[in-house]
């Protein structure tokens, strides 16, 4: 055995000798330094400690529970070298005898029982299975918390000031614990910088409970992550590297736990405390902290650390989802833990509940960004999904459209990824418009493009065309011609398609360099010889993945281009333009959906025949949509063919077509960002889109009210105002900033024949906005109603009428509107790959329907959305102009499909389905329908004209009652109120 000098760095209180009383040998230092001589003798067995040791005084001493592998200079031939002390050193101690032989036990930790069986994920969320005690350090957390000279025998000198360590790899700092003074960085004055979206409520809280002051700039762009700078010049980024900090300059030094192993413990829990923000894994991480919490009062050890109040700000950032638990009996020890912390620190933690998480909106869940979708898994124990070899501050992404048609849902959802990836790392976004076939190209799409890119709200850094690259692209073609790694080919088009279907080398595969240029400067000029060729890089003919099957790189075109005009006859592939861009360009990651993925085989392997740098592909899935076509090619068809007005229609799922039908770009995004970077191909349904614009419109909207035109019954109110007189009424009750409008009271209104059909003799309703009226009269011609007559009714209770209805004044000033309904392009939800579109198109995809409005709507503006009350919401196309030409209104769905009950009295359902189906439905746009033949009804879905088909039923003989219009999905159930509290009272 080696005789060396070990230290042994452990937090000792005040030790007692035998006697009960304090022995002078030890310092009462929170942090004390020991020197001993390492004998044979002497191990850790035979001579205990108040606290376990660090590390082992020599090899063949026990290693504490859980410490992980000793460094490599412990294991040196030489001998085991003394290990430093996670706390920086302080001059060295006098040589200490070893303790007495029967110091006070150490407190023994409390063991966690759960049942057997799996667990959920653990603290880490890296980790995989949990054990029942707290899981050893992984290497990552080895790293942090051991000081750079681990490995290496460290010098007896005073402490240094305590400088801030900079992220490590993995996530948090690789900071060293060392006592506090006066010159370490936790004296400097900080700045907490962050975005105000996503404000870091942990770290302010921890802040607060450690009491270090922070001043705060919530200014940094969204998506950011915090930083934390010091008036030294030197920063920390990230949630967990800025908690490590605030824990090691608390004004208490067990705020990161009263042992190294218990810091590797608190390491843990800031990694895990993210998972309560993830919607998916609430639930799970719930329960493993309610079970873990069963037999402890803290997180780690005996007392509060850092990881109490991360977990804990963590839970009360979320909002109601996190209240109604509380209130719930659900996760009761969770519950025990949150509110003994709650109260024992409610004062200082209560300003940045109050100021932050009410800015996410208390009441709900803050919806998920994208962040939380990308890092989304089914596997608790699956590793972060993020950018490969990603670099702050250093990645450079693009945007590469083809100027070939305008912006559609699918591309919005690459465009905002850009964005979101650009900004996430302070990174470059370039927008680059793959411009390398001029027979599909215009000026046209670009500045559509651009304005759509602004519409989204997208900042990109520069603007290119590869068009500006295709000198340089020519060069490398030739170049490769000359290497022997590309030639020139003048198979057939067909030919060649089924060569490389079959792996059959073309003819002209094997041509000298010399043949290949000479019929490379024929390409060219544009010749006629040079007409039939084209160039294909010589990858591999018998390659599975067949776009590995020499792929095309050039060919020839003769039509002019959009931007340089005739001055070339040859134009790059995308396949070989975008991968030399991308290097060029310096895109360090290259976004692609994930019908691209058989191709980044071929996108690498011509990167590495040109001989350029790597850049990094990153697929996400496709975004597809149902009964909806996203090929730019076949929704020219639609336009060439006039079957929608252009490129802006509101059956278009174009960026300008969707919003133009009402779509607000918030939704849009809200949207895109839910779907996240997943790979999962999905068929995403139009009805979740619309659910979510409704939800940021209707609060804002103004009310107006209409009746159709060629539907409505007068009702005459006998005593009525003689003279008619206006009243200002709010254009919406909940939101002051919609304005005002105008309403006349008359004796004569107009109702919609719909709800006229609906009144019986002698009942009362209820005008909206005015109050109640009885019918006395129902005058009818032919089995029509012409005409209403009753009397107002204005002191009865709204509380008792069946009926709210709707109406307008009989007065000239009334404006005429178009209501316009529109339906899919397609009849078929998907389109297989043997599907030909034009067999599924939909006859049926633009209804109007004649009305009349209130007098305000004269001032309503293009693209103003309301809401016409009873009917839903609109966005205004065409503004008043004259009473001649009527204000054009574009219905906005809301997410949910009307359905529309008819009860069959006497003639039997199968001849009354029958008769709609053959007859009725074609002209009303009926597509689905189903028969109940036990209770003889029959169930119309679709938004249904009803005065349409009831009078068609009667005129055909046809007896039929509706029993109900009501939509598809059921509403949610009132949630039971909290009973009253005597705190409440």
């Amino acid at each position: 055995m080696h005789s060396a000098t070990s230290l042994l760095a452990c937090r000792l209180p005040v030790a007692n000798d035998p006697t009960g009383q304090p022995t002078d040998a030890i310092s009462t230092s929170t942090d004390t330094t020991i020197t001993t001589e390492t004998n044979p003798n002497f191990s850790l067995s035979t001579h205990k400690l108040p606290l376990r040791p660090l590390f082992p005084l020599h090899a063949a001493a026990p290693l504490p529970r859980r410490a992980g592998p000793l460094p490599a200079a412990a294991l040196s031939p030489a001998g085991p070298s003394p290990p430093p002390p996670l706390c920086s050193l302080s001059p060295a101690a006098p040589a200490l005898s070893p303790p007495p032989p029967s110091p006070p036990p150490a407190r023994p930790r409390r063991r966690l029982s759960l049942p057997a069986g799996p667990l959920p994920a653990g603290p880490s969320r890296r980790g995989g299975a949990v054990s029942l005690s707290p899981p050893p350090l992984s290497q990552s957390q080895r790293a942090a918390a051991a000081p750079p000279s681990a490995l290496s025998p460290p010098a007896l000198s005073p402490p240094a000031p305590h400088a801030a360590a900079g992220p490590s790899p993995h996530g948090h700092a690789a900071a060293t614990l060392s006592p506090r003074s006066a010159g370490s960085v936790g004296s400097m004055e900080a700045k907490l910088s962050f975005s105000q979206d996503n404000p870091p409520i942990s770290i302010i809280s921890a802040a607060k409970v450690a009491g270090v002051s922070l001043s705060i700039d919530p200014t940094l762009a969204v998506g950011s992550a915090p930083v934390l700078c010091f008036s030294s010049g030197e920063s920390l980024r990230g949630v967990n590297p800025i908690l490590h900090y605030i824990a090691h300059t608390a004004s208490f030094s067990s705020f990161c736990g009263q042992d190294t192993i218990e810091f590797g413990h608190v390491v843990e829990w800031l990694e895990y405390a993210p998972t309560f923000l993830s919607g998916s894994e609430f639930e799970v991480a719930c329960s493993f902290i309610d079970g873990y919490l069963t037999s402890r009062t803290f997180l780690v050890g005996h007392g509060l650390t850092i990881a109490d109040i991360a977990v804990w700000s963590n839970l009360a950032g979320i909002g109601q989802r996190w209240e109604s638990v509380r209130k719930s009996k659900k996760f009761q020890n969770l519950v025990r833990w949150f509110n003994s912390i709650d109260v024992g620190y409610k004062e200082t933690l209560n300003d940045a509940v109050v100021a932050y998480v009410g800015k996410r909106g208390i009441g709900k869940s803050p919806a998920p960004n994208l962040k939380e979708k990308v890092n989304d898994s089914k596997d608790p124990s699956a590793p972060e999904v993020d950018l490969p070899g990603a670099k702050f501050g250093e990645v450079v992404v693009r945007f590469a459209p083809e100027p070939s048609g305008y912006l559609h849902i699918g591309h919005a959802k690459a465009a905002l990824l850009n964005k979101y990836f650009a900004e996430r790392y302070q990174g470059q976004l370039i927008v680059r418009f793959d411009d390398t076939n001029p027979s599909k190209e215009s000026n046209e799409f670009v500045e559509n493009v651009l304005k759509d890119i602004e519409t989204m709200g997208i900042k990109y850094d520069f603007v290119t065309y590869t068009s500006d690259y295709f000198p340089k692209l020519m060069e490398m073609a030739e170049s490769l011609i000359k290497q022997g790694k590309a030639y020139v080919d003048d198979t057939p088009k067909e030919q060649m398609r089924s060569e490389r279907m079959d792996g059959v080398e073309s003819k002209c595969r094997n041509n000298t360099v010399g043949e290949n240029l000479s019929l490379w400067k024929e390409m060219i000029n544009g010749s006629e010889r040079g007409m039939q060729c084209c160039v294909r890089g010589k990858l591999d003919m018998q390659d599975p993945n067949k776009s590995l099957r020499d792929p095309v790189y050039y060919r020839c075109n003769t039509d002019p281009h959009h931007r340089i005009g005739s001055k070339y006859k040859i134009y790059p592939t995308y396949d070989f333009a975008c991968p030399f861009v991308d290097a060029l360009e310096g895109v360090t990651h290259a976004l692609r959906s994930s019908e691209y993925h058989d191709r980044n085989a071929q996108y690498y392997r011509i990167l590495q025949d040109m001989g350029m740098r790597r850049v990094e592909i990153y697929e996400f899935s496709r975004l597809n949509m149902v009964y909806t076509l996203l090929s730019k090619r076949k929704l020219l068809w639609f336009v060439q063919n006039k079957k929608v007005e252009d490129w802006t229609d509101p059956r278009f799922p174009t960026v300008q077509g969707i919003v133009r039908r009402g779509l607000k770009v918030e939704a849009l995004i809200q949207f895109i960002l839910q779907q996240g970077a997943s790979k999962n191909l999905n068929l995403m349904e139009w009805d979740k889109l619309w659910t979510i614009n409704k939800k940021i419109i209707d609060p804002v909207c103004a009310r107006h009210t209409a009746v159709l035109k060629d539907q409505r019954v007068i009702f005459t109110l006998t005593n009525g105002p003689e003279k008619s007189f206006v009243r200002i009424l709010p254009r919406h009750k909940k939101f002051e900033g919609a304005g005002k409008k105008a309403t006349t009271f008359t004796n004569r209104i107009w109702l919609d024949y719909a709800d006229a059909s609906a009144i019986s003799n002698g009942e009362e309703v209820t005008l909206m906005d005015w109050g109640n009226a009885i019918i006395k009269e129902i005058k009818m011609e032919s089995g029509i109603i012409t005409e209403l007559v009753g009397e107002l009714h204005l002191e009865g209770s709204v509380k008792t009428t069946k009926l709210k209805i709707t109406w307008l004044p009989d007065i000239d000033e009334l404006v005429p509107l178009s209501l316009v309904e529109f339906d899919y392009l397609i009849s078929k939800k998907k389109l297989e790959e043997d599907d030909d579109f034009l067999d599924n198109l939909n006859p049926c995809t633009r209804k109007e329907t004649p009305a009349i409005g209130d007098s305000n709507m004269r001032n309503l503006k293009r693209g103003e959305i309301i809401q016409l009350e009873r009917k839903g919401y609109f966005r205004c196309d065409a503004p008043f102009i004259r009473s001649s030409k009527p204000v054009v209104l574009f219905a906005i769905p809301d997410g949910r499909q009307q359905k529309t009950v008819i009860h069959c009295d006497l003639m039997g359902p199968g001849h009354l389905a029958d008769y709609i189906k053959s007859a009725v439905a074609p002209m009303l746009g009926i597509n689905s329908m189903a028969i109940d033949e036990e209770n003889c009804t029959l169930t119309v879905l679709g938004t249904v004209d009803t005065v349409k088909l009831m009078h068609n039923l009667k005129c055909n003989n046809l007896a039929a009652q509706i029993v109900s219009v009501e939509d598809d999905k059921p509403k949610e159930k009132e949630k039971e109120k909290p009973k009253e509290t005597e705190k409440d009272r």
